[in-house]
């Protein structure tokens, strides 16, 4: 680990000329007319089967060296069913955990910028090497002075001062390939909101809390505690403990089944009761606790509430709205709810409604209520909305939406992964019920 030594002035001036070069456009430009070039390179290749797959590896490469806007863009241009092919889709997913870290050097700076003293005062050890890299942030495991283990998550440098450039090259990239009216369309504006707000460390120390008080009863549940005194507006310091990643649960000995129903449990607590979720239910943020306890009476860790979500209560009305006409098989108030969000283009409404009633001819040919499926057989499900949301011109969610069920779907994939035998449908239900039963104002 480092004992955090001063930085060299020649490193310092690297660093800031290279967070001015951001600022003004320079290295994002460069990067992209490369990206462009290549692009055209493999459009003009063989076979063509797999020239979609190429240039969107090509491009989640170049979006994952920019980081921020661009590895976010990327991120969410994967939640885009409704618009984006499934070789490209996969393609993209990857940024998840696949961005490449920034020089020590830059982080140590940035570190000591916003927290306003130098590492050897802040931490006794700070590890060069990062534990994550992420698309707008790294994260390094430290010691205080006082010998608590914490995780330093660490904001890019250039970031805040490149996000208007940086969503400007972005919208002008949708203008481009997808056209105007694209360029103008709300999930631009959704993105770019989500983005500020991912940026600001205090937020994310806030949901932190607000989550870790809303699942305080769930004494399997652990939330790290943020350490407030090295904690600002892009650093954020947060407790480590000694975790077991869920792919080594059995080699230590530690059944799966209760590790996954405390998993889906939080989720459906969060996602139908709290109204605030964590909205990446990946293995990368969820850990055992590696404690002697494990054995018998496993905990579960969250980590990172950069994306999480609380909907707004317009949309959480309309969603119930849409459940309850969803289990009446009643197509018209479900089709209107949609109208009502915004989902269907005007002159579109005749094609989204064939599209939906292809959906609910296939649930009526289940036996039983939508809520008795199996979770295997809502997977199979949604990858048929997936394709429909894809193939039906003039049908667009609204990001928070695609990410609510995004979170669900990323759920039950975990659980068909972790513990095949178990199915995670009984276990929601009895939040999906309560979620229903609320009465909401007239």
């Amino acid at each position: 680990m480092s004992s955090g030594l001063p930085l060299s002035p020649r490193r310092r001036l690297s660093g800031r000329l290279h967070c001015e070069l951001r600022r003004l456009g320079v290295v994002q430009l460069l990067a992209l007319c490369q990206a462009l070039a290549g692009g055209l390179w493999i459009r003009l290749t063989p076979p063509r089967a797999t020239r979609e797959r190429r240039l969107a590896e090509r491009l989640a490469r170049t979006l994952g060296r920019l980081r921020g806007p661009f590895a976010k863009l990327g991120q969410f241009a994967s939640l885009r069913v409704d618009a984006i092919g499934p070789g490209a889709r996969a393609a993209l997913s990857e940024l998840r955990d696949r961005v490449p870290p920034l020089p020590f050097a830059s982080i140590a700076a940035a570190i000591e910028a916003e927290l306003g003293a130098p590492l050897s005062i802040l931490y006794r050890e700070i590890d060069p090497v990062p534990l994550g890299a992420a698309s707008i942030a790294q994260v390094h495991a430290a010691v205080m002075h006082d010998g608590r283990a914490v995780a330093v998550k660490v904001q890019y440098p250039w970031l805040a001062a490149s996000l208007p450039v940086d969503l400007a090259l972005v919208r002008l990239g949708v203008r481009l390939t997808a056209g105007r009216r694209a360029s103008r369309a709300p999930w631009l504006a959704e993105f770019a909101g989500g983005l500020r707000e991912e940026l600001d460390f205090t937020r994310e120390a806030a949901v932190a809390r607000e989550i870790a008080q809303n699942l305080a009863a769930e004494s399997q549940v652990v939330v790290p505690r943020v350490i407030e005194s090295h904690s600002a507006l892009r650093v954020l310091t947060m407790e480590r403990l000694a975790t077991i990643p869920l792919a080594a649960l059995e080699a230590r000995g530690i059944p799966r089944r209760p590790v996954l129903e405390i998993i889906v449990r939080a989720y459906a607590r969060q996602i139908f009761e709290d109204g605030l979720f964590h909205a990446d239910p990946h293995p990368g943020n969820l850990f055992v606790v590696d404690e002697p306890e494990a054995l018998h009476s496993p905990r579960v860790l969250f980590l990172d509430f950069g994306l999480s979500k609380r909907l707004a209560p317009e949309l959480v009305r309309e969603l119930r709205l849409g459940i309850l006409a969803l289990l009446r098989r009643d197509l018209p108030d479900f089709v209107a709810g949609m109208q009502r969000i915004g989902a269907v283009a005007p002159g579109a409404e005749a094609a989204v409604r064939e599209a939906v009633a292809s959906m609910f001819a296939r649930l009526a040919g289940e036996s039983g209520s939508p809520l008795s499926l199996s979770g295997a057989r809502v997977l199979s499900l949604k990858d048929e909305a997936k394709r429909l949301l894809y193939e039906t011109p003039g049908l667009t969610l609204p990001n928070d939406l695609l990410l609510y069920a995004k979170t669900l779907s990323y759920l039950f994939a975990l659980a068909r992964e972790l513990a095949p035998d178990v199915d995670p449908m009984p276990l929601t239900v009895p939040y999906l019920l309560r979620f229903l039963a609320v009465r909401d104002p007239a």
